[in-house]
């Protein structure tokens, strides 16, 4: 058994009950694991508690200031920031722990991600390698952007070729669920960036996301799930720019 190393790992939930013991323990490796939970229903913060990770309760401020909170309360400068639909392989543990005992000079680790749907590892629709950055010195950078934050370093990048797994999907509704929710939120902080939109806007948005995700990233070969993985895609792109419409009249009709 591995001993549990000088690092902290930083985690936000909301009704994960099914995913989160899987995660949790892909991470055991590392001796402080935060929760950061945004009200769950279910036995999410239960789970978190029993496994022994500090476990904080706040209300939902978006992607990136959700992962800072977690961060901030992180006991070690090295952090791992990962999902709880998202599991560390062994290979990919032992490079962390290597990186960590090292103190290596990079402030930033970028992962390839596996994307699976319905049990199988898809390879097209832009799903891989869709390297993301999880591994971070927390006093040289912060998440930026409300949805879908991204790490943003004062320091050095470097990237790693061990794998992250990212079970996202329950499956397709699961997809357009998310594509409705997400859509939302995107809009929102479009719109407060100063983005406009035409009525054309979300047909030529949505069409190019289409083609772009189907044919010039494969999607065609991963089957019925790259046409519903580059439909959701488009759905997506279509709608986050007809809410942007929506937030643009409401301003319209307040002036």
């Amino acid at each position: 058994m591995t001993m549990a190393i000088d690092l902290s790992v930083a985690i936000i939930t909301k009704d994960e009950e099914e995913r989160l013991p899987d995660c949790l323990k892909s991470v055991s490796f590392a001796d402080d694991i935060v929760v950061v939970d945004s009200g769950s229903t279910d036995r999410t913060v239960e789970i978190a508690r029993k496994f022994g990770c500090r476990v904080f309760v706040e209300e939902w401020k978006g992607d990136g200031p959700q992962k800072n909170s977690a961060i901030d309360k992180c006991l070690h400068d090295w952090v791992l920031v990962i999902d709880a639909d998202e599991q560390v392989p062994e290979t990919t543990r032992e490079r962390i722990i290597e990186i960590v005992a090292a103190n290596e000079k990079a402030d930033a680790f970028s992962f390839p991600r596996r994307n699976f749907l319905h049990g199988r590892w898809i390879r097209h629709c832009g799903w891989w390698p869709d390297r993301v950055i999880r591994l971070v010195r927390k006093s040289r950078g912060r998440y930026q952007s409300i949805t879908h934050g991204r790490w943003a370093t004062n320091g050095v990048e470097a990237g790693i070729e061990e794998p992250i797994d990212h079970y996202s999907f329950d499956g397709y509704s699961d997809m357009f669920y998310i594509m409705e929710t997400r859509s939302t939120d995107m809009a929102r902080e479009l719109y407060e960036a100063g983005g406009r939109a035409n009525v054309m806007t979300p047909f030529l948005h949505g069409l190019a996301m289409f083609l772009k995700t189907y044919v010039l990233k494969l999607g065609f070969l991963s089957g019925f799930d790259g046409m519903i993985i580059s439909l959701t895609r488009a759905g997506g792109s279509f709608l986050k720019y007809v809410k942007l419409l929506d937030l643009q009249r409401g301003e319209k009709q307040k002036s």
